[in-house]
């Protein structure tokens, strides 16, 4: 096996990961911020053990570096549980779509942070996937619960926007395994209240499904990316990473029987295509996946 061909085994092993992973929020009867301790918990273990094994510089440069690197944990653990709780009110496919808008933001937010330009063809591009979410949601009426999935899919989105954006800040300080090591064990402790104020009743077969979201779905599939792009291309990983609400939803159809509406399907391929043809012309995109949780 060529090194392109093992890279390209790579990435799209991981991004079929990531995928599956939104099929937990309808697998697990656990509220969304008990799904997501869990996997921040096994992603963060992990992680850890991938670094020992690694031994990088494991402390921050700076305490303002902590700071933000703590912050960005809080950020995440808000960006999964609204991501989980999208899916459970409504479905797969509709929390993956609506997720899957965060370039939108991350175009209006990107000239903001770094100073640069904001073109015509991002704010098309913009333009574009606003009309691919308003097929994917049926009603705007706040009672419908696709409509409530689209809105915290969407909140989903705009956070992992910023979560990007400030990690695209230190990717080229610190390696990103540390970083989202980090990120995870922040957001494990975030979320331990949590236990105190939430009944919690889990059964022996929700640790499993727990074990393998963080460990695979997340800190491997994580690992995985990381490690294809020293064989292919970042452009054509960050095509490929769009391609991960795809395998979401043939996951959800094939294992939940989730069937997507003709608008759901219509809207989906407007964003999806929009976002692809982005990736492509846009290489300050890649900073983007390259950091992606999962």
């Amino acid at each position: 096996m060529t090194q392109k061909r093992h890279g390209l085994l790579e990435i799209h092993l991981a991004v079929l990961l990531f995928g599956l992973a939104g099929l937990f929020g309808k697998l697990l009867s656990l509220s969304p911020f008990f799904i997501v301790l869990g996997r921040t918990f096994f992603a963060a273990l992990t992680l850890s053990a991938a670094l020992f094994y690694s031994k990088p510089q494991i402390r921050p440069k700076s305490r303002q570096d902590l700071i933000v690197l703590l912050f960005l944990g809080v950020l995440l653990a808000i960006h999964w549980t609204t991501f989980f709780h999208a899916i459970q009110i409504s479905t797969v496919a509709v929390g993956l779509l609506t997720f899957s808008t965060f370039p939108v933001f991350v175009t209006f937010m990107e000239p903001y942070f770094f100073k640069e330009k904001l073109r015509r063809f991002d704010i098309l591009t913009a333009g574009s996937v606003v009309l691919g979410l308003i097929l994917v949601v049926p009603s705007f009426d706040f009672r419908n619960h696709i409509t409530q999935g689209a809105f915290w899919g969407v909140i989903s989105g705009f956070t992992f926007a910023i979560l990007s954006i400030l990690n695209r800040k230190y990717v080229d300080t610190y390696p990103p395994t540390l970083i989202a090591c980090y990120q995870n064990w922040m957001a494990t402790l975030v979320l331990v209240p949590f236990l105190f104020f939430k009944k919690l009743s889990i059964q022996p077969m929700d640790f499993l499904y727990l074990a393998f979201l963080g460990i695979f779905c997340t800190a491997v599939a994580h690992v995985l990316f990381i490690k294809s792009l020293v064989h292919i291309k970042t452009q054509l990983a960050s095509v490929t990473a769009c391609l991960e609400p795809v395998y979401g939803i043939l996951f959800a159809f094939v294992l939940l029987g989730e069937t997507p509406s003709f608008r759901t399907i219509l809207g989906g391929a407007i964003i999806l295509g929009t976002i692809t043809i982005a990736s492509m012309n846009q290489r300050s995109s890649v900073h983007i996946t390259a950091n992606r949780r999962k």
